[in-house]
């Protein structure tokens, strides 16, 4: 067996060694010699939350069924081993061969949400890799970028040789063939750049000039480049009934985030949300074929060995085959003690009557997101719930049993007035008189209401992408007016009131809608000393206020303005199918409190079409 990386010595000083040694339930060992292309797929967090994403799982299944190919896996050391390692200048090492992450033939970084954007440079120079692609030689992995952050890559732009547009089945092994041929034919790494910005869905960003107006606004973004496409259009993988899926996912030794089965039902939603960037990135539509979740279910389970399955999706009561796949999994897997998790599920009849077969009760707690408080700020937002809904679904809870309601609602969004927020109180109050009006001796003990607050981020690719965000004042003064609400309500030792940290929602704005110029404040933040900024504890705020300083850059510009109809974005040369002119019509639309209907009940004509989106297909065959 090879030797590990790190020594028992350092092993026992640090916290979660298991995070560190590999050698996990399902982990893929292959001969190194029978191998041509070696790559490390990292999620730039610590295990636990890496160990959860289901998109390295996939990918990680996927590569390793190619014969030629070996992949790896490699997070980010949590602060007591980076400083070991810094220390005693040890190498980030991957898990499975334990060999430095330098060595490998590409390192595939998945951006998940912009506060892990320091943990980045932390891989990079735990590994020896230049933080800048400028900087990196023939010597060095290729550095490839993929995820849901990638939909506006620029603010990382300067750190990565190349970022993959869109679902990782469709043209990756396009990718990893070139790359057998450039190393086949000698070639040098520009000619490899080259030859992946050929491959649809590639980004190479140093294959791009970006210019600015004097306003500071982007100017324009134009390749340098012959083999570089003006546009980068997103890869969906249309027939997810037949891609790849992992039948024997990685199981942790230590305990993971979702410690659990995950099956994925289906992609997309026609839900048509305008703060969700997952519901317009992601569309169209597709489910997977219910005889194969079948499937899956049962072979993930036996392989795994795991008590717990989670039905995966942006909206899983839109899923055409959700009750024969759930009744399914309860006869099956009953008697085995298997539960079933259901994220993502709107509250109805037949959800409670699912849950009350897999949930204990007494201990669970119902989720609602009705996101505003009142049903204007509702229809400016698209959510498609109406109060009438809200309160039905929790009478008709509370009267099966349950007693703990959660309740999550943005502020900070579109339109908003202190009427809306005001609302929230009232909301969560009416909830709890639902409770109440149920017979006294048929109630399970006291109701509990937890409401939380996030703040709202305008995303790219959503109709709120012209949209303003508050100040931190702003969203200080919302959260102690709400608070002050909450308590004037009937039922308010009923309620309890969770809220979040404006600093860190700023910074996420900031990272969220902006250019090529915050690379380096990145660095900046980096140098200072900030990892895992997405963790609270560690987050610190004046380090990014400082950075923005020293680059001259205003984070009023990135966030508290609002965008005109004609600016250019530093993200409009993806192509993700959904237009600029139909999400700027929804912006119209939020404005005068208009709603869209569902892409079931009537299409909007949002552009998904053109990737074969089956419900815009199905509805063209109507008419």
């Amino acid at each position: 067996m090879k030797q590990l990386a790190l020594s028992d010595e350092i092993l026992l000083t640090i916290e979660k060694p298991a995070r560190y040694i590999g050698n996990e339930v399902n982990m893929v060992k292959k001969d190194l010699s029978q191998i041509d292309i070696r790559f490390c797929m990292c999620f730039p967090d610590v295990y636990e939350v890496g160990m959860s994403h289901l998109g390295i799982q996939i990918l990680y299944d996927m590569f390793n069924k190619r014969t030629d190919t070996y992949c790896e896996r490699v997070y980010s050391p949590w602060p007591d081993l980076d400083k070991i390692m810094r220390e005693k200048k040890i190498p980030l090492f991957a898990l499975e061969s334990q060999d430095p992450v330098k060595n490998f033939d590409f390192l595939g970084i998945t951006l998940q949400y912009e506060m892990c954007y320091t943990n980045i440079l932390q891989i990079l120079d735990l590994s020896g890799i230049p933080l800048l692609s400028a900087e990196r030689t023939i010597q060095d992995p290729i550095v490839i970028g993929g995820g849901p952050c990638t939909y506006n890559p620029e603010p990382v732009a300067d750190f990565f040789d190349m970022f993959y547009i869109g679902e990782g089945e469709t043209v990756y092994d396009q990718l990893l063939d070139a790359y057998i041929q450039y190393k086949r034919n000698k070639l040098t790494r520009y000619e490899f750049l080259e030859m992946a910005a050929q491959i649809e869905g590639i980004y190479v960003p140093s294959f791009y000039d970006v210019a600015y107006d004097n306003d500071g606004t982007l100017l324009s973004q134009k390749p340098n480049n012959q083999h570089a496409p003006v546009r980068i259009k997103k890869q969906v993988e249309a027939d997810i009934s037949h891609s790849p899926y992992p039948r024997k996912p990685l199981v942790p030794y230590t305990q993971a985030i979702q410690d659990r089965v995950v099956l994925e039902i289906q992609r997309g939603c026609t839900r048509g949300c305008r703060f969700c960037q997952a519901g317009m990135i992601y569309r169209p539509i597709r489910e997977r074929d219910v005889s194969y979740l079948k499937e899956l279910a049962k072979d993930m389970l036996e392989s795994t060995g795991y008590d717990e399955i989670s039905l995966s999706s942006l909206s899983s009561s839109d899923y055409s085959c959700l009750h024969e796949l759930v009744y399914y999994l309860i006869d099956e897997f009953r008697d085995k003690g298997v539960n079933i998790s259901l994220p993502s599920l709107r509250i109805d009849a037949f959800a409670l009557d699912v849950m009350s077969k897999v949930q204990d009760i007494r201990k669970s707690s119902l989720t609602f997101a009705p996101e505003a408080g009142t049903q204007r700020l509702r229809n400016v937002i698209n959510k498609g719930l109406t109060e009438e809904i809200i309160l039905d679904g929790a009478a008709s809870a509370f009267s099966c049993g349950w007693n703990k309601v959660k309740l999550y609602f943005m502020m900070g969004l579109p339109t908003e007035t202190q009427d809306d927020i005001e609302g929230i109180a009232m909301l969560s109050d009416q909830i709890a008189r639902r409770y109440y009006e149920i017979p006294k001796d048929q109630r399970n003990g006291k109701v509990a209401i937890t409401t939380s607050t996030s703040f709202f981020v305008p995303k790219p690719f959503t109709p709120f992408q012209w949209s303003r965000m508050s100040t931190p004042e702003e969203f200080l003064g919302k959260q102690k007016y709400l608070h002050g609400k909450i308590k004037e309500q009937l039922n308010a030792k009923s309620i309890r009131y969770n809220w979040h940290d404006p600093e860190t929602t700023i910074i996420e704005g900031i990272l969220a809608r902006g250019d090529r110029r915050l690379s380096a404040v990145i660095l900046s933040v980096y140098k200072a000393g900030s990892i895992f900024e997405a963790w609270s504890e560690y987050f610190v705020y004046q380090r990014w206020t400082d950075a923005m300083l020293e680059h001259n850059l205003d984070p009023g510009f990135y966030i508290f303005r609002e965008r005109s109809a004609d600016e250019l974005f530093p993200w409009d040369f993806i192509d993700i199918g959904v237009t600029k002119k139909f999400l700027y019509k929804e912006y119209l639309k939020a404005q005068d409190e208009q709603t869209t209907p569902n892409c079931y009940i009537s299409c909007s004509g949002c552009g998904a079409a053109s990737y074969q989106c089956g419900v815009c297909i199905s509805s063209s065959l109507k008419e």
